[in-house]
């Protein structure tokens, strides 16, 4: 490994890891990019399913309009789901009336007018209390919250969710984003050595970080792993009391993913790119279905929050069960004839993440800034989708620009 005093020293290989790697270089920095997994590419990764490749992070590249990454991939690769998606959306096992349609719409302006009102921030779970009489409101929340930012409403920042309510189109790339990152995103940033776990980092002097491969030392550091995994790291001098209280406000949420792999030509009755959602009672788990992204011959379900978290604790096999028992509920006896093998994201038991992506709790929405700013005398910076104050927090696009303005802080311009 390389060591020394013009050394930049990149801890984590994921998207951020990879975009302040590559910028650094490209602007002629000598570089070390260290990886405590096995691979590149962080929580942005592909496995296959027969043909088909399955995300088990990232999914889509958010806000494409504005997105930084939809410049890497050529036209061909991009798939534009929203214009393909269709909805079906169910009430107590049927589909939705026109009339419940109509009244799940004015629940959801009802939901955003409340939440995005000027307040002092709160959880979102409070916030939206005037709205428990609405019967569709649980499963606004639920998505808002558990789905979307893969956190706990009881303990979310209504101003974090206000500030990261992605919009703008969403494109898939074909082959998944994981695969996309690795094979597109790594080769710019240079060579990466995996299996090397940072446990302790000293900014008394030089940067020195002490992993299982042996001690590096370097100029400066940026930081990109997840929260989850820099809470472990051992400071010293410990963190400043500013960068404590803001990883402290900013826990690892989780979404979990089941995929689930046709056994023959049967469909369901859904369309490639169908989403699958049912109107729940309080306190119910939600879940929601994707049919055959991008044409694949698998369905992904979606659990997030503290769903998700709970279904981890009881394992795989316990997850697998409670989704094909609420696919069950949605199609009947054909959903065990339709679907057969399963795929389980692993997030919550992934030791180098520990989770989905960051949220903020309640009287932290201010966090993320907190967190990126350098210290050490700019030596030391945190760089991240959790750092990403361009609303694109939880992104791989937000990890990108972190990565990008990370970089530029260590004469990435120059």
């Amino acid at each position: 490994m390389k060591n020394g005093n013009n050394i930049i020293l990149v801890i984590g290989a994921g998207v951020a890891g990879l975009s302040a790697a590559s910028a650094l270089r490209r602007a002629g920095h000598a570089v070390q990019l260290v990886e405590a997994a096995s691979r590149v590419g962080g929580r942005a990764h592909t496995t296959q399913i027969g043909a088909f490749g399955f995300d088990h992070g990232a999914s889509w590249l958010h806000d494409a309009d504005r997105n930084p990454l939809t410049a890497f991939a050529g036209p061909d690769q991009l798939i534009d789901t929203d214009r393909l998606r269709t909805r079906r959306v169910l009430v107590q096992g049927r589909l939705a009336t026109p009339a419940e349609l109509a009244q799940r719409q004015r629940a959801i302006a009802r939901f955003e007018a409340l939440a995005s009102a000027p307040q002092p921030d709160a959880p979102l779970a409070r916030v939206i209390d005037p709205l428990r009489d609405d019967p569709w409101t649980a499963s606004i929340e639920a998505w808002e919250a558990c789905q979307i930012a893969a956190a706990d409403p009881a303990d979310f920042s209504v101003h974090d969710w206000h500030l990261n309510a992605l919009d703008g189109r969403n494109l898939a790339v074909r082959g998944g984003i994981g695969r996309f990152v690795a094979e597109r995103l790594a080769p710019m940033a240079g060579p990466a050595i995996c299996n090397t776990q940072v446990s302790a980092i000293d900014w008394r002097g030089p940067i020195t970080a002490e992993t299982n491969r042996g001690t590096i030392t370097a100029r400066a550091a940026i930081i990109t792993c997840s929260t989850a995994a820099l809470s472990r790291i051992r400071f010293t001098p410990a963190l400043p009391a500013a960068h404590q209280a803001a990883l402290d406000g900013l826990p690892m949420g989780l979404l979990t993913k089941v995929a689930l792999r046709a056994r023959g030509p049967a469909r369901l009755g859904l369309k490639p790119e169908e989403s699958v959602t049912a109107r729940i009672a309080p306190g119910e788990h939600y879940m929601s279905l994707l049919a055959w992204p991008g044409g694949a011959d698998h369905c992904v379900a979606f659990i997030g929050g503290p769903p998700a978290w709970a279904l981890s604790r009881a394992g795989a096999a316990a997850t697998i069960d409670a989704v094909r028992l609420r696919l069950r509920d949605w199609f009947g006896h054909e959903a065990d004839i339709c679907l057969g093998d399963a795929v389980v994201t692993g997030w919550a038991d992934d030791p180098w993440h520990g989770g989905a992506y960051a949220y903020a709790r309640p009287g932290h929405a201010a966090a993320r800034a907190a967190l990126g700013v350098p210290f050490a005398q700019g030596r030391l910076i945190i760089a991240g989708e959790a750092t990403a104050t361009d609303g694109l927090a939880g992104t791989v696009a937000g990890a990108w620009n972190e990565g990008q303005r990370a970089a530029s802080l260590l004469g990435a311009d120059s």
